[in-house]
């Protein structure tokens, strides 16, 4: 008798965190265009793309005033009427494209994250966005935790400490996660 391997699970790009505030942030003028090109890479190769977002209600009732992060945000931060929320337009969403909204760090806390990918037959997760110590690291952490195969841009995403993304690229990411570039992923869809 033969054994065949399982298939290899679907895909989705999660494309986290890229909104005006934060993309903003980030020092290298060559992230967001290299990020658009994973994006393109996907929906060329029929990947969707899901976009992740930091949003709360107006007033924040569901921001803590116990959460360090969160908590100390201004009362409009990341609520939406604040321009700060709005998905960077280079990566926007497209027609059809999933936009999640998270209460959060991890993509799946407060979110119907998990919903859409299990509806959807994804269970192979390529990470990218802003911050790899934040949305990143927590989301990966959550993903294998619930058996998710994950692939994470090491160019696709950012931090504003360069040494802890190295870090975490080079030496926490591998442990859990395939570690590769945005050209070689996009490449491997080819």
């Amino acid at each position: 008798m033969t054994t065949q391997a399982p298939a290899a699970p679907r895909s989705a790009l999660l494309v986290m965190d890229i909104q005006q505030a934060m993309a903003g942030r980030v020092p290298d003028p060559a992230y967001i265009p290299r990020l658009s090109q994973a994006v393109e890479a996907a929906r060329t190769a029929g990947v969707p793309v899901v976009h992740v977002v930091l949003g709360f209600r107006p007033g924040h009732p569901d921001a803590s005033p116990a959460n360090a992060i969160f908590g100390a945000l201004p009362p409009t931060a990341f609520t939406p009427d604040d321009p700060g929320a709005a998905i960077h337009p280079d990566v926007a969403p497209r027609a059809g494209e999933t936009v999640v909204t998270k209460k959060r760090v991890s993509a799946f806390t407060g979110s119907d994250l998990e919903l859409v990918l299990r509806s959807t037959g994804v269970g192979h997760l390529v990470l990218t966005g802003i911050a790899t110590s934040g949305v990143v690291l927590s989301t990966l952490r959550q993903a294998a935790d619930l058996d998710y195969r994950i692939t994470v841009l090491a160019d696709g995403c950012a931090d504003p400490d360069p040494e802890v993304h190295r870090v975490l690229t080079e030496k926490v990411f591998p442990r859990q996660a395939e570690v590769t570039t945005v050209d070689a992923w996009a490449a491997s869809l080819g």
